[in-house]
């Protein structure tokens, strides 16, 4: 657990971020006393680092014969020799050999397709703006999660597929309600929070786990 302390702020806060606890303390309350606080949330600070390293060993186990989070299931990667494309049996992807990881992207880009889109036009159906939606496309980009054109485009990348399902649909409704304003001004967030009261605890999961889950599209080395 690491202890950050600061003479611009005026209430403690706790941090689980990358499997690492962080309490940030205000100048007024001293160490016995952040000692006290941090003995009440210690069940609560473990719970959290234990499944924040859980859900990161799960990104970054990557690997023919391991398993990747899709859309709130869990499949087992498997290499099958003589296969041209990547083929799906239950709870079983199978991929060619041969640059498998290219093959596990291209499925994952066209089977995630159909359900974006019904995401996109539920959350604009809800918001009152299902007209303005154009096409609601895949993206593979490096910075960003989603987009949102004046076009009425919407862009969703396709590593949101191993996000929890209430946090793909977080950003799903970030960008359909750009639909309404093309900004995060306050009328902005009071569109999204009418739909999704519960959404700041979305948005702090992807504050949490973006970094791991964007990583996620580099393998390890296949085991021995």
């Amino acid at each position: 657990m690491r202890i950050s302390r600061s003479s611009r702020r005026r209430t403690l806060a706790f941090q689980v971020r990358d499997g690492v606890a962080t309490v940030y303390l205000p100048p007024r309350i001293s160490d016995q006393q952040a000692r006290q606080i941090v003995e009440g949330k210690r069940d609560w600070l473990r719970q959290h680092v234990e499944a924040q390293r859980n859900q990161q060993a799960l990104y970054s186990a990557l690997r023919p014969g391991g398993e990747v989070p899709f859309l709130g299931e869990v499949l087992s990667l498997r290499l099958q020799p003589g296969l041209q494309v990547a083929t799906r049996t239950g709870p079983v992807l199978a991929l060619p050999p041969e640059d498998w990881l290219r093959h596990l992207e291209r499925w994952t880009r066209q089977a995630v397709q159909e359900h974006y889109r019904q995401r996109v036009e539920h959350f604009a159906g809800r918001l009152g703006v299902a007209a303005k939606v154009r096409r609601v496309l895949v993206s593979r980009t490096r910075s960003r999660w989603g987009s949102c054109a004046a076009s009425g485009d919407i862009r969703l990348h396709w590593l949101l597929s191993r996000a929890p399902l209430a946090v793909l649909d977080y950003v799903a409704l970030h960008e359909a309600a750009h639909l309404c304003e093309m900004n995060h001004s306050p009328r902005y967030w009071a569109n999204v929070a009418q739909v999704m009261p519960d959404f700041e605890q979305h948005r702090a999961w992807m504050r949490e786990h973006g970094q791991a889950l964007m990583h996620s599209a580099q393998p390890l080395a296949p085991a021995d």
